[in-house]
């Protein structure tokens, strides 16, 4: 066993390595709203321009915060990291989040020089809730209802080159049938918030949120992973979502984590990291 002196200095260097290195950036000007700002995490002695991974975290879309940053080791493979808050469901329902991603996206790249950031390469991953809200984003590009008239950079771009969706939603229309009693108790709440009603009344809301509904054959290359015992999310949701990149010629892949639940370790260990690292860059190389 550890020293308890030893243990404390390897838990102190632990919670110094996971600081971001620039904390609560405000990303719409002039806005007193707190889920308008961002944590940037640069990776050591970056020389050049990072490529950026903007993150966005899970909680049934009403709740959770930036610090939650499941991929914080992709830091080490060479990318920045920007975790975004964003209004919840319970303060205002769809498409205020998606609005506050974009916002932030729009923020990133049109200050990308002063953060040390390759603004031709950001790619958007997110876990749960966050893995929605990062394929929605990633596959909406110049969507006019989806793109908001949030902050200072109206006139720069919110394309993502890679989505990058943890064990997320995908298709809002079919998510309840495919769901298990347990999934229905978490999951059926969680959307009436989301899409702002019962869902009988909000079925038109419910196309527009599913990033399915976007994917097209200009699609960025998008990688998936889910667990394949989900008990909240369905498997099927990444499935339908993997089966329409695949018909329509998108660089996709597909990687099911055998006898896994809603998240958990395996999702971020570095086997899986390095699986990610090596998608991203095989792709963004030609695309």
């Amino acid at each position: 066993m550890l020293p308890r002196i030893l243990i404390a200095i390897v838990l102190a260097t632990a919670t110094l390595q996971a600081a971001p290195t620039q904390s609560d950036i405000l990303y719409v000007a002039d806005s007193t709203n707190p889920a308008h700002r961002l944590d940037l995490y640069l990776p050591a002695n970056n020389q050049t321009p990072a490529p950026l991974i903007v993150w966005t975290h899970g909680g049934a879309w009403r709740g959770g915060t930036k610090d939650s940053v499941g991929i914080e080791a992709m830091t080490e493979r060479g990318w920045a990291i920007a975790s975004v808050e964003y209004r919840l469901s319970t303060e205002a329902p769809f498409p205020a989040l998606i609005h506050d991603i974009k916002a932030a996206i729009r923020y990133l790249r049109a200050n990308a020089a002063e953060l040390h950031l390759d603004p031709n390469t950001f790619v958007i991953a997110g876990d749960s809730a966050g893995g929605h809200l990062a394929a929605l984003v990633g596959l909406s590009s110049h969507d006019p209802y989806l793109e908001g008239t949030l902050g200072a950079h109206l006139d720069t771009s919110s394309d993502i080159q890679a989505v990058v969706a943890l064990f997320g939603a995908h298709n809002l229309t079919t998510i309840l049938s495919q769901s298990t009693p347990h999934g229905l108790n978490v999951r059926a709440p969680a959307l009436e918030l989301l899409l702002g009603g019962p869902i009988a009344d909000t079925k038109e809301a419910a196309v527009l949120a599913s990033p399915i509904h976007y994917v097209s054959e200009h699609s960025c290359p998008v990688f998936i992973m889910h667990g394949d015992q989900d008990p909240q999310m369905p498997v099927n949701q990444s499935l339908e979502l993997w089966g329409k990149c695949k018909e329509l010629g998108i660089p996709t892949h597909l990687e099911i984590i055998r006898g896994g639940a809603h998240g958990g370790p395996r999702f971020y260990d570095a086997t899986r990291l390095d699986i990610i690292n090596t998608f991203l860059h095989s792709h963004l190389a030609t695309h």
